[in-house]
């Protein structure tokens, strides 16, 4: 998901935007978002509706664990109809514990490729084929500095007939926002399809935001074993779910964080 301790300016924000997205304290309380009538009245959509048999679904994640957050339960649906799904990690994640003695960016890269591993195989029952995962190695907290090369990455992954999942172009964290803008314009080459995905959303915005693209939005739905099995997931990620004591820095994932990413069903922007 990304350390983000203080406020900062958007990579890709619109321009003439009043109020720009920042990401600071504990964000928009997950009990704000459960209350408005809006997002219970999003449209449904399925997994097959969003990948279609033959099609294969590419999900581009800045940082490990954003392909579990972003679209845990969608990785599921997606296995069982049998849809081949390859994860681009954008980043090693490394960045995520500055200063830490025990966290030092080799280690931690080490340390959150096993995450991942471990969070796919949580995933899926037993049997099931893992998703293929690509690492980029791009520099966490500089995917913005690189777009032109996960541009390229995509551009030589991508076919037409491509789903390709990632965060909004709009999500606030610079990352999210750079790997937004590389898919899009590496799908525009080609002529896939591109699916965006909330994440920091959820922290900065308000119930009815205008900033937010709800007309695009659409509600997955994922019942009481996929949801449990995403809780699942997310929990090998143990070096983002604990205070680092070298540091005295929290966990980057703290259950007021979790709170708005783990409900019985997933929200996604065609």
């Amino acid at each position: 998901m990304g350390l983000m301790t203080e406020k900062f300016a958007p990579a890709f924000a619109n321009e003439g935007v009043a109020h720009p997205r920042q990401i600071a304290g504990e964000g928009t309380p997950d009990a704000a978002w459960q209350a408005w009538h809006g997002l219970r009245q999003l449209p449904p959509v399925a997994a097959h509706e969003l990948v279609t048999p033959g099609q294969r679904a590419i999900i581009v994640a800045p940082h490990p664990d954003d392909e579990v957050l972003a679209c845990g339960g969608l990785l599921q649906l997606l296995a069982a109809q049998g849809t081949r799904t390859v994860v681009v990690a954008a980043t090693d994640g490394d960045a995520s514990h500055p200063g830490s003695a025990m966290y030092p960016p080799a280690q931690l890269a080490r340390l959150r490729a096993k995450e991942t591993e471990a969070a796919l195989r949580a995933l899926l029952p037993a049997g099931q084929p893992v998703p293929q995962v690509i690492r980029a190695r791009l520099p966490d907290g500089g995917v913005t500095s690189q777009v032109g090369a996960l541009q390229t990455l995509l551009e030589q992954l991508l076919r037409a007939d491509d789903v390709v999942f990632t965060t909004w172009r709009q999500d606030g964290h610079p990352d999210h926002e750079a790997c937004g803008y590389a898919t899009a314009q590496a799908a525009r080459q080609c002529g896939a399809t591109v699916v965006e995905l909330p994440v920091w959303t959820w922290h900065w915005a308000e119930p009815g935001d205008r900033r937010v693209p709800w007309h695009r939005a659409r509600r997955l739905a994922l019942d009481a074993a996929a949801l449990q099995r995403k809780r699942d997931a997310i929990a090998c990620y143990a070096t983002q779910l604990h205070p680092d004591p070298s540091t005295g820095q929290p966990a980057i994932l703290p259950p007021h964080v979790l709170a708005r990413l783990t409900h019985p069903y997933e929200v996604c922007f065609l």
